[in-house]
Formats: C-alpha cells, structure tokens, sequence
C-alpha cells in the first residue's frame, strides 16, 4: 500500500485531498498576481490580468478563462468588503502524484485571498532602508511564477539587517530589481530603471510609477546601473502594487540626500495618487 504522513498521520496515497499533491507544492509550478484596490475599488485589474495571462502562456498552463478568473476577483472583492485591500491570486497545473511531466488533461487549481493592504504611511513620509543581495533567481523573470524561495531568502537577509527591502545585484554586478519591487535612482531631473528584458518583470506599477514620472517633467532613462550609482543618486525610491511608491533613504548603510525622502519621490507620490481616484 502506498502511504503518506501528513504530521503524524498516515494515511493511503489514494486518500489524500488534491491540495496535498498539488504541483505548485512540489515544483512551485504555477503563477501569481497581486492586486491592489484603493477605496472599494480594485486598480489597474485588467493589467494585472493580461500579465497573469502571459504568465500562464509562458509556462504552458492552456485552458484558463480569463473572463471567469476576473468574475472570481470581483466576486471574492465584494464579499470580503476591504476598501483598501491586496488581493492575492494563483493557478497551478493541478494536483497529481509527484512526477517531473505533467498530463496534459490536468485541471489547474485556482487559490484566492483577499487582505487589508499594509499601512504605508510611515514608510511614504520617513522612507525605508534596502540592501543589497546576490541575484540568485532562475533566468525567466518575466514570468510571475510561484518559485520565490531566492526572493524570500534575500528579503530575510535584508530584514536581519533592520532593511524592508532587498536589491537584487546580477552577476556583472548591476541592479536588477527588488525582491518584490521595481527600483528608481533620481538625478538631477533624470529617473532611471533597469530596461525590460527575461530577468526583469513586467511590473504594472512600473508603468504607472514612469508615467507618474513623464508627468513631473523627469526625463525617464531605462538603463541598467550599479550599486555605486545607486549610493551616488539624489534620490532613490521602489514600486510594489501593494504600496505604489515607496521613497528608499538608506542603501547598504549608506545615507541617500539628507536622509529624508526627496522633492521628485514625494511628487512621484502625488502624481500616482492620482490615477487611483
């Protein structure tokens, strides 16, 4: 008989609930989003839902209807009755015993929460500390895939530092991005960020913090830099969904400007409120 253990528990494979054998479990084979909604209403979804559904595309999960997934959202939305809320989704392949191939005529599994989003305030009007890690993820970025053990590794090691976020640095030692978010140096009337490309994702908030930034009159440069350009810059700040704009005065110990968050971050800060009303 073909047994598993659940804590002390044993019990016949052919027993166990799906969620038990579920491949994003055993591969992290699945992908995600995170969405954020600002008083009752739910921002920037239908962005959210075009990158879900490239990342389903780039690791062969077919099948999925996008239509009922956004019904799914709304719904859960109107019943947890969160004004300010971040609302996590994902899809895996599907439950199946542990093989490395997959059936193709597997049914995914959808899972949904529905939480307060966290009160930035402190952090909008003080700014956080970051620092910097080894980039340590697999080569396909791009996708919002469910294997984030490189990220939560480099944002444990940022928090044993007294930091919020952690900087991934690639192997020719350039800035990537965050571990959860999209990171901005500002110089002179010049915000730049790494270019696009298969180990950077996609950020929705990326495209609004830049379009906040074309509306301040920055000039936006997407190019790759440093850590010593980073320390260098004038002002410093990330982009996360759960946050939007969020100013950095601190990088690898190293104090940014006056230690306070700057003119541009801070009107950076306005310029996306305004797309949230």
């Amino acid at each position: 008989m073909q047994v598993a253990m659940i804590k002390d528990k044993i019990v016949p494979v052919d027993e166990l609930e799906p969620v038990y054998l579920d491949r994003g479990i055993y591969f992290g084979d699945g992908v995600y989003e995170v969405v954020r909604s600002y008083e009752g209403r739910i921002f920037a979804l239908e962005e959210h839902l075009q990158r879900f559904a490239n990342s389903m595309a780039g690791i062969g999960i077919a099948g999925v209807d996008i239509e009922r997934i956004r019904t799914r959202v709304r719904k859960a939305f109107g019943a947890a009755d969160i004004p300010n809320a971040k609302i996590y989704f994902h899809i895996t392949r599907g439950s199946a015993l542990r093989e490395h191939d997959w059936d193709a005529n597997s049914e995914p599994n959808f899972f949904l929460t529905v939480m307060e989003a966290p009160d930035d305030k402190e952090e909008k009007s003080k700014g956080i500390a970051v620092s910097t890690h080894p980039d340590w993820r697999w080569k396909r970025c791009d996708i919002k895939s469910l294997n984030l053990l490189p990220n939560v590794l480099a944002r444990h090691d940022a928090v044993q530092k007294g930091c919020v976020e952690a900087i991934f640095v690639d192997e020719a030692g350039l800035i990537t991005e965050g571990a959860a978010s999209t990171f901005f140096t500002i110089n002179g009337q010049t915000m730049k960020t790494a270019p696009l490309t298969a180990n950077i994702l996609p950020s929705i908030t990326r495209v609004f913090a830049i379009k906040a930034g074309k509306n301040i009159g920055l000039e936006i440069i997407e190019k790759s830099f440093t850590p010593q350009q980073a320390c260098d810059s004038d002002e410093l700040f990330i982009a996360v969904t759960t946050k939007d704009i969020v100013p950095v005065v601190k990088f690898d110990g190293k104090t940014i400007g006056d230690g306070k968050p700057g003119k541009y971050t801070k009107l950076l800060i306005e310029e996306f409120r305004s797309f949230t009303v």
